[in-house]
């Protein structure tokens, strides 16, 4: 046990450390305690992934102490430790790790460096407690924490005004999810008397439940899930949050906040499985997240904003798999995306390090001569996003996509077609940044350079594991043995029982037609890419140039951020400011500032009875004796 509470609590400690005497230690032992911080955690992680892996280990659930106890309601802290949990516990410590291996170097020279660990190692810290936790509230706990530690992140360089808005935008954006998340855990409370997930999936597997109910709790659940998961109408917080420096991108992205939509949504697949109804919203709302985003994407050129939309756009996937009963798939896409993703944006990083802070695409071009390791890390991860056999994404995209096929051809067709855009942009990514001629200033040519070596290994790794970590899910009805399925079988064992997960229903002909035609649009929508940014050499159109009514909408991202403002933000700016004229300024004000004036004038009147003279003083006491006399006797 003693093993499973320093993987929580390692990151802790190394918060305590760099927050309170990080600033007296030189950087590299800063970055050196946040670093092992994680990678104890990782290891220990390990030990209990293999046991589970080989059959040794089994599920833990342990009440730690016992917490809140009311009438007939009692809240333990309690930690649980299953196959779903191990699978995020590996991916946060594993890929988190590789990202602060990649900030000793890319944050060396920021004055706050110590400050950053300490964050990370925070972040780290409520990531794991989000996923490790046996019941709603201490998951809930774990929840907020990433919402405060995204915002400390976000606007880490925080004398910038804009990257400040960011950090508040994002996290007013995830309160409002929050509430959905929170109504949802005292529904499940009052009706249940327990928020443990294992009390609570015997309590709902045992007895008839109330339909109703359960479409209730598992939307308001859901809300919470598009909040934190950044899927319409709230995902606007998520491009902005490339406010922060890029190791940040990479950890929300990739490894840990929003990741907690998808395993929420996982982790009570109990309850979804009983509310169909609830199931094909998120279906839907994930498919249309998947094409909106990656419509947005195409026409997107700051490098770090491409890759924040690409995010949008897989996380649509998998709720859309999480939508139509495909547990598995949705994690199996989980662990691959982050693979590729923290691959991405830590290569974004890599780039944006090189031309000293140019993040606009169109003044990069051909650094793949300066930059090879990046070049080749980056193709390798783009070729795994894009869903080319046999990298990652392939496996995973394709076992989303050919259960969808199954449950709903038109959700199957958007997704496809999001698919094959994001083949498209990702490449036009690719073009523009690594091939053709430079096209951007005489100065950052002469200082074009290869990343150092902090940077460039955890590229590597992640490239290798971008390539690879698809064959864990190779595809049954090809009659292969679907590892990651098999992993994972125990925590859906009951899910399972009621919904054909990936594609076990499709023959073999089937999904080899479907696994040829995605690949085929894939190579096809690249090989238009290459057209367009090789063989024609063009480049996007220069700020403020003229371009279609059609383009200029995706270009402004559909204007969303400017209905929100015109339409919420505005409108309760102004009530604000009503409210700060008439309560504030006003009544607060007011109250307080004639009591002042109150008081100053009776200090002044009664002042004046101070004259010196004694008569005056006898007289007074005298009157005061009489006055006293008189109370009491009318009281008596």
């Amino acid at each position: 046990m003693l093993n499973l509470y320093l993987i929580i609590l390692l990151p802790l400690i190394g918060f305590l450390i760099n927050a309170f005497v990080g600033k007296s230690l030189p950087k590299n032992v800063s970055g050196i305690i946040g670093s092992a911080s994680i990678l104890g955690s990782f290891i220990l992680s390990s030990i209990f992934f293999i046991g589970f892996l080989n059959g040794t280990q089994q599920k833990i659930d342990v009440n730690v102490f016992d917490w809140i106890s009311f009438g007939d309601f009692k809240i333990n802290f309690g930690i649980l430790l299953d196959q779903l949990s191990v699978t995020w516990l590996m991916v946060i410590t594993g890929v988190g790790f590789l990202i602060h291996l990649y900030s000793i170097s890319y944050m060396r020279e920021d004055e706050n460096f110590s400050i950053f660990f300490s964050y990370l190692n925070l972040f780290i810290f409520f990531m794991l407690l989000l996923v490790t936790g046996n019941n709603f509230l201490i998951t809930f706990i774990g929840w907020e924490g990433v919402g405060l530690c995204s915002y400390l992140l976000i606007g880490f360089w925080y004398k910038n005004q804009d990257y400040n808005n960011a950090a508040k935008k994002a996290f007013v954006m995830n309160r409002i999810g929050d509430l959905g998340f929170l109504v949802g855990m005292f529904l499940i409370l009052y009706n249940f008397k327990t928020l443990n997930f294992g009390l609570l999936q015997t309590a709902v597997s045992a007895g008839v439940v109330n339909h109703g109910l359960m479409v209730a709790i598992t939307m308001l659940l859901f809300i919470g899930a598009m909040g934190k998961s950044a899927q319409l109408p709230l995902y606007t917080w998520l491009p902005d949050a490339m406010a922060g420096p890029t190791p940040v991108s990479a950890l929300i992205h990739a490894a840990t906040m929003v990741t907690a939509g998808i395993y929420i949504i996982a982790r009570a697949h109990f309850i979804y499985v009983l509310a169909p109804e609830t199931m094909q919203f998120v279906a839907c709302v994930g498919a249309a997240t998947a094409l909106f985003a990656a419509t947005i994407g195409i026409m997107q050129n700051d490098i770090k904003k491409v890759l924040a939309y690409s995010t949008v756009s897989q996380l649509g996937l998998m709720f859309m798999a999480l939508g139509v009963g495909a547990f598995n798939s949705a994690v199996f896409h989980v662990v691959t995306h982050a693979f590729f993703k923290a691959c991405l944006f830590l290569g974004s990083g890599s780039v944006i390090h090189a031309l000293s802070g140019e993040q606009d695409i169109r003044k990069m071009g051909g650094l793949r001569k300066w930059m090879p390791i990046t070049f080749w890390t980056f193709l390798i991860s783009s070729l795994a996003i894009s869903g080319v056999f046999p990298f990652s994404g392939f496996f995973s995209k394709d076992e989303i996509l050919a259960a969808t096929f199954e449950h709903d051809k038109v959700l199957w067709a958007i997704g496809s077609i999001a698919s094959i855009l994001t083949a498209f942009y990702m490449f036009r990514l690719v073009f523009l940044t690594f091939t053709g001629s430079f096209r951007g200033t005489e100065e950052q040519k002469h200082h074009l350079h290869e990343s150092p070596s902090l940077i460039t290994i955890p590229l590597v790794i992640l490239a290798i594991l971008a390539a690879v970590a698809g064959f864990m899910g190779l595809p049954e009805s090809l009659g292969f043995h679907h590892a990651f399925k098999g992993f994972l079988a125990p925590v859906f064992a009951q899910a399972l029982s009621a919904h054909n997960e990936t594609a076990e229903g499709l023959s073999m002909s089937t999904d080899i037609a479907l696994m040829a035609g995605a690949v085929m649009a894939a190579l096809l929508s690249i090989a238009y890419a290459y057209f367009k940014y090789v063989s024609k050499s063009e480049t996007p159109n220069a700020e403020g140039a003229p371009i279609s009514f059609v383009r200029r909408w995706v270009y402004n991202k559909y204007y969303v951020d400017e209905i929100y403002n015109l339409f919420i933000v505005a409108p309760i700016g102004k009530l604000s400011e009503v409210f700060y004229d008439v309560v504030d300024r006003l009544v607060v004000d007011g109250i307080v500032n004639r009591s002042g004036k109150l008081s100053i004038g009776v200090g002044n009147q009664l002042r004046k009875l101070q004259s010196g003279y004694i008569g005056f003083y006898l007289l007074a006491m005298v009157l005061s004796v009489v006055v006293i006399f008189l109370f009491a006797f009318i009281i008596k």
